[in-house]
């Protein structure tokens, strides 16, 4: 889902709007930390598939007293199946995520001896493990420069016209290759948490907006002069990106040859 402007074409960012898109967000939170709670990779892997479908908050009441109890591969096998539902009861598709629990827990202790992979494709291999997932582990755990794609960032993406696309993966594939190297490693914590508290789905909160004028969406809310004194409207043009030197050959620095006929005027005719 694109989000374009009223006249109904959506400019695409320059490489100087791109940075100083990523420039502003990373001056309203330097270091961004995801908001799972977490205390390990093997607790944020679990702490991840528990969000699929539900809010950070919603998974983050329920993982204490869980990490108390199993807070490595080992022990979330000997607590049970049984026990883990009844501790994950109030997240929603919670039998379905503790069977996927069980199963990954095996399977690192089987394969990998109770250590969380860093490689993407045995991350992806485990049980409730996809592409997302995989991203956020191997960001937060191991320092990635990934992006992983969930419903905030796929929104702003696609609202602001910073990467748009039809699927996560669409999204996800623009992001890392419009991103500048520098911002990649927290690019991710920067989108999520501006979509998840600035650039909201229902209503966006434009007005307080850092990156409105650089934003292409056509339908921002707020009094318009606050927005446009917030967004400094005229400022996108002076961040285009300058057109490619024009190159003079040879043939366009010669000198014109000059003609037989003087361009001088000589003096007026005398009057018989």
């Amino acid at each position: 889902m694109q989000f374009p402007l009223d006249s109904g074409v959506m400019r695409t960012f320059s490489k100087r709007e791109v940075r100083e898109f990523y420039r502003r967000l990373e001056a309203t939170r330097p270091i961004p930390q995801t908001e799972l709670e977490f205390v390990s990779p093997f607790t944020l892997l679990v702490a991840v598939v528990l969000s699929a479908q539900a809010t950070d908050i919603g998974v983050n009441r329920a993982t204490p007293a869980l990490f108390a109890l199993a807070d490595t591969p080992r022990k979330m096998l000997a607590l049970g199946e049984e026990r883990l539902v009844e501790l994950i009861r109030t997240i929603g598709l919670f039998r379905t995520k503790a069977k996927n629990l069980m199963a990954l827990s095996r399977i690192l202790v089987e394969q990998y001896d109770g250590v969380v992979p860093s490689d993407r494709a045995a991350l992806e291999a485990l049980p409730g493990v996809g592409r997302k997932t995989a991203n956020v582990v191997l960001n937060v755990a191991f320092g990635e420069p990934t992006i992983a794609v969930d419903t905030h960032i796929f929104r702003v993406a696609n609202r602001t016209g910073l990467a748009p696309g039809k699927t996560p993966l669409a999204v996800e594939l623009a992001l890392e290759a419009c991103t500048p190297a520098e911002y990649k490693r927290y690019a991710h914590h920067w989108l999520i948490l501006h979509g998840r508290y600035v650039c909201k789905a229902r209503k966006p909160e434009c007005p307080d907006c850092v990156v409105a004028s650089l934003c292409r969406y056509g339908a921002k809310t707020g009094p318009a002069e606050v927005i446009a004194a917030r967004a400094a409207i005229s400022e996108p043009a002076a961040l285009a990106d300058p057109p490619p030197a024009r190159r003079i050959g040879r043939r366009a620095t010669r000198e014109p040859k000059k003609s037989g006929v003087s361009s001088r005027r000589g003096p007026p005719p005398r009057r018989p």
